[in-house]
């Protein structure tokens, strides 16, 4: 009897407990689609949260919005407080900035404009002199930060975050999440991804990395398992132009020579546990720096995982991967 009555407490016990669910949260930020699943059993509207979390980074450092504060520095307001989510992606890309001799540069906008990939006017008949003369505005040691303001050496350098700006909203977004005490949880934005804990099956996060196709269509080359890590994809199959001759030149400029990076890296992803902004910004630095640089910044980073698809000297298309992504 006294089993009996234990075995039905047990049973009750346990048919009352909550099953936990994994909230699915889609939408649009930052110019691109949102997925967003969370481990949670709460009444919290997270659509109405992110949505005013990702208003906040594009009133910051969206430069497709004319009131931000990124527009107005843009525009030469020297009055222009900023906050707390611009100074850190400024610091970030100063560290980044360092790390890879100046490859990834934010003043490189203005080369971006210019070429048509940016949100200002186009240069038409864009010709070496114009870009000499434009590179003379390009250089992230000529800008500072004082007294929460930003200070330009010349007054028409142009700073463009975009290249790190998704990574940091799914930072955002993220660290919104852990203040909840929710350790399971994955957010992803245009491809980019920050994924803690485990999946509703029970396994570490699931990210497909695509094929390289300039036709539009989508396969994938690797699966990758994110172990409470961060994940971003560059690559030039997608974004790019053609001239009237009908060659292909790719959105990245190669803030050197001002002109689009002539890479022989289609694409490029990078993992890390680090903050997703960081692995942002490398992968676009892997799209300029090329395949042997790329190799050599990595045997100095052994902090980062790297899968990279290339063309070699054949044109055949090949895989370099580092020896610690399994």
């Amino acid at each position: 009897m006294n089993r009996f009555i234990l075995f039905l407490g047990l049973l009750i016990l346990f048919s009352c407990k909550k099953k936990i669910n994994y909230k699915e949260i889609n939408g649009s930020a930052l110019g691109t689609n949102m997925h967003v699943k969370i481990k949670d059993n709460s009444d919290h509207n997270w659509k109405k949260s992110i949505d005013s979390l990702i208003d906040l980074v594009n009133q910051s450092l969206s430069t497709y919005k004319k009131n931000s504060l990124i527009s107005k520095i843009n525009r030469g307001d020297t009055t222009t407080i900023i906050d707390n989510r611009f100074k850190e992606v400024f610091y970030k890309s100063k560290q980044i900035y360092k790390e890879t001799n100046g490859i990834f540069d934010p003043t490189v906008g203005i080369l971006v404009n210019a070429w048509d990939f940016g949100p200002e006017q186009k240069i038409k008949n864009l010709d070496s002199i114009t870009v000499r003369n434009l590179m003379q505005q390009v250089g992230f040691n000529k800008v500072s930060i004082k007294k929460d303001k930003v200070v330009k050496e010349h007054p028409k350098i142009y700073i463009d975050f975009n290249a790190i700006a998704k990574g940091y909203g799914i930072d955002v977004i993220g660290r919104f999440i852990e203040q909840k005490k929710i350790t399971d949880y994955m957010v992803e934005i245009g491809g980019e991804v920050r994924a803690k804990g485990k999946n509703s099956k029970n396994t570490y996060w699931k990210i497909g990395i695509e094929n390289p196709n300039f036709d539009g269509t989508q396969s994938y080359s690797k699966i990758i398992y994110l172990q409470n890590e961060s994940i971003a994809t560059s690559g030039t199959y997608r974004k790019f132009k053609l001239d009237k001759k009908g060659n292909r030149y790719s959105h990245i400029i190669n803030s050197k020579t001002g002109y689009p990076s002539k890479s022989n890296v289609l694409s490029a992803s990078v993992i890390a546990t680090t903050d997703c902004a960081n692995v942002d910004a490398y992968a676009t630095a892997f799209i300029a720096f090329g395949l042997d640089k790329s190799k050599e910044f990595l045997q100095k980073h052994k902090e980062l995982k790297a899968f990279i698809i290339y063309v070699d000297d054949k044109g055949s298309l090949n895989v370099f991967k580092t020896d610690n992504l399994k």
